[in-house]
């Protein structure tokens, strides 16, 4: 295999050599290996197989407030330096991606996190094209040998690998990329095929008896000191739902107002779509996307996601759940900029949800909702706390 002199690739590069020994064919050893190394774990009876990739064939176009030259469902160690969607002879359908290592020290990897079930079987595939294209899994619990290829002569050639998931494991992160100094690759129509994760739980609430209400803020394109101020001063647990452009814009306020014990991030999409009126292909990656961004963000994978619009269906329901969301949640009450909506009779209700907006109303519609909860006997509580 042609090699970089860096410790790094010398690295990989032995490691790559004892998984496909020099007498057999590279990518049918290292899938052969990856076979022998995860034990078969049978499936539930009756559970589905299901592709579970995220924009498996590059076909789904990027949301309306994506970054720039993303790919939607994917991160790219280059970014649109590197990888991009292209129409030139894909395997299938319309798109492919192409990624050209930007420089000798670049691989032009191409990751997601995928959701999986503990001490199950996948199967891992994808059709590549180029010298020394890679593809395998990192999380599941087990050892798994990247399927490999030197060189696909200009076609297309499907590289496949197949591992058992741990019994804690219950994502995985996929990863494709190429080989320093070996020029331009092509991925499409990737597989990861097994069981998916059941549902996650629509709620408007959160079931308890204890006389706490939790307090709920979405968007975040306006960030107030008095805001921030109110939420210190009387210690708020906030469940913070920024979209990842604003988040991304300025991270150390929404660590600053979700300081509190009790308080996290979590995911509202990336574009704030209607999910409803999408096919699921697409409310998986706004939701994947977005999650995926939160975590490198702010080093916490989210699990409960606000639908925007409080819209949503059963599409919305499993791909909140392909892309490690448990709880789908809406609200049952509406304090943003000057409202005093309660959706049910009567004051609010130990363990309602309360919607605000970060505007420059939220200090005030705050104060408001905090007289509400203290007026019907109770307290703001951390969500994350309760919903575990």
């Amino acid at each position: 295999m042609p090699m970089r002199l860096s410790a790094s690739a010398a690295a990989v590069a032995l490691l790559t050599a004892l998984v496909a020994p020099a007498t057999a064919t590279p990518a049918a050893s290292a899938s052969t290996a990856a076979a022998a190394a995860a034990p078969s774990v049978p499936t539930a009876p009756g559970a589905p197989t299901v592709n579970l990739a995220t924009n498996p064939g590059f076909e789904v176009p990027s949301p309306s407030l994506a970054d720039r030259g993303s790919i939607p469902g994917w991160s790219c160690s280059g970014g649109p330096a590197e990888a991009a969607v292209t129409t030139t002879a894909p395997h299938s359908g319309t798109s492919a991606l192409t990624v050209t290592p930007a420089d000798a020290d670049s691989t032009g990897e191409c990751a997601q996190t995928v959701s999986v079930q503990p001490a199950t079987a996948y199967t891992a595939s994808a059709w590549v094209r180029g010298a020394y294209v890679h593809l395998s899994a990192t999380g599941t619990g087990n050892d798994v040998p990247p399927a490999w290829t030197e060189n696909t002569g200009g076609g297309w050639e499907l590289l496949t690998t197949r591992f058992t998931t741990g019994p804690n494991a219950h994502s995985i992160r996929l990863y494709v990329h190429g080989w320093y100094q070996q020029g331009p690759f092509s991925v499409d129509d990737v597989r990861v095929d097994g069981p998916a994760p059941a549902p996650a739980v629509a709620s408007g609430s959160v079931p308890t008896s204890d006389k706490v209400v939790f307090f709920t803020v979405d968007d975040g394109w306006q960030r107030t000191p008095e805001a921030e101020r109110f939420i210190a001063d009387h210690r708020l647990p906030i469940t913070a739902f920024p979209l990842p452009m604003p988040a991304g814009t300025d991270p150390a306020y929404f660590q600053r107002v979700t300081a509190v014990p009790g308080s996290s991030i979590q995911d509202h999409s990336v574009s704030h779509s209607d999910l409803s009126t999408l096919p699921p292909d697409r409310q998986q990656v706004e939701i994947c996307d977005a999650h995926d961004a939160i975590t490198r963000i702010f080093g916490t994978p989210p699990t409960v996601f606000r639908p925007p619009y409080f819209t949503w269906n059963a599409d919305t329901l499993q791909a909140a759940a392909d892309c490690g969301i448990r709880t789908v949640l809406t609200a049952d009450a509406d304090f943003s900029q000057g409202a005093s909506t309660i959706w049910h009779p009567g004051p609010l209700q130990p363990g309602d949800v309360v919607l605000l907006h970060w505007t420059d109303t939220l200090a005030a519609d705050l104060q408001r909702a905090l007289a509400a909860a203290d007026s019907a006997g109770l307290k703001p509580a951390g969500l994350v706390d309760y919903l575990h």
